[in-house]
């Protein structure tokens, strides 16, 4: 029978704890941080600064807006690829933006649609200063996930030149962990590594495909730290990471975590979105974690994967259940036989 206090470090090593509010970001440097800071201002409940990133008000006051969003308890974003037009000394951004608004009773709407933002040459412009600014919206109800109702292009100018995978990967961390993860801002631009690779059907002499990986930080403890991994396919299709990783029954003497590990047995197999204390190192393709189970990491899990066919293979864990002051792990399986 698994201790209850296997199980409380585990939950702890593993987890995030919700936050009261979303991190305060104001960034206007592109349309994307923009409506990423509309809707962190919305999800913070502060209407004034909402408000204010629009060039004509997008209510007949500012309480009306505010009334606007009564039932709304919180708002997740995600954004395409941007396009520009030139046009009277300005540019006008088009910007592909879908939205999940949760209410305060669990209900959820979706909407879809295109927003339309202007910045005036800064070289020309004079005081007060106008930064860039949402000039209009145009939303509609929609039904479905994000992704599959986000259009895939408003407008017919230029596409807005810039990483666009490494955007796409940012938007899809921002919707659906910008509630859970905390990063520092001087940890908020995720760690980016590009993957050579080809599958085992590919025939000898194919050129390279590439896969790009994300590592996002999300949260920070008294001695662990957790990331988050998006992965990009070779299409550039961005997806979060699910990591297969052992559940384990471990036996103690007399069913105390104080005495001595009689056994300990991979019962199953589960699969987790976060990876405490982990690393990627590109000349082995393979990813670390390794999970302290107190301060002193006399008890831990260790896991190994590596990126083959694509995606990430579970190929070794360790656990040390011992809690005796020593660090002695005990393997549990290793497969490690290279990409």
């Amino acid at each position: 029978m698994r201790s209850a206090a296997l199980a409380a470090a585990l939950l702890a090593a593993m987890q995030m704890p919700a936050l009261a509010e979303d991190t305060y970001i104001d960034d206007r440097s592109t349309p994307e941080a923009l409506l990423r800071s509309l809707y962190n201002a919305i999800n913070r409940k502060e209407y004034a600064r909402a408000f204010d990133y629009f060039s004509t008000p997008p209510a007949k006051s500012l309480e009306a807006y505010q009334e606007g969003y009564a039932d709304t308890e919180s708002v997740d974003l995600l954004t395409g690829p941007a396009t520009s037009e030139g046009a009277a000394g300005s540019i006008y951004y088009s910007l592909p933006v879908a939205i999940r608004a949760t209410a305060a009773d669990g209900g959820e709407r979706v909407f879809a649609g295109c927003y339309t933002l202007r910045l005036a040459n800064p070289a020309i412009q004079g005081t007060p200063y106008q930064p860039l600014h949402v000039e209009k919206a145009a939303m509609k109800p929609a039904e479905g996930d994000l992704p599959d109702v986000l259009p895939p292009s408003c407008g017919e100018g230029q596409a807005v030149a810039g990483d666009t995978v490494l955007a796409e990967a940012e938007a899809l961390f921002a919707a659906a962990y910008g509630r859970s993860c905390t990063p520092p801002q001087d940890e908020a631009e995720p760690q980016s590594y590009t993957i050579p690779f080809n599958y085992s059907y590919d025939d000898e002499d194919a050129p390279k495909r590439e896969a790009r990986l994300f590592r996002f930080f999300c949260s920070r403890g008294a001695y662990n730290e957790t990331h988050v991994y998006l992965l990009a396919d070779a299409e550039g299709a961005v997806t979060p990471l699910q990591f297969a990783t052992p559940e384990t029954d471990i036996q103690y003497e007399n069913g105390d975590t104080e005495g001595k590990v009689e056994d300990i047995r991979v019962i199953g197999y589960t699969a987790q979105d976060k990876l405490v204390n982990s690393d990627f190192d590109p000349d082995t393709l393979t990813l670390f974690s390794h999970a302290k189970w107190r301060g002193v990491g006399d008890a831990s899990s260790t896991g190994t994967w590596i990126f083959r066919e694509g995606t990430f293979t579970l190929v070794r864990y360790d656990v040390d259940a011992s809690y005796n002051g020593e660090i002695d792990p005990v393997t549990l399986l290793d497969y490690n036989t290279g990409p």
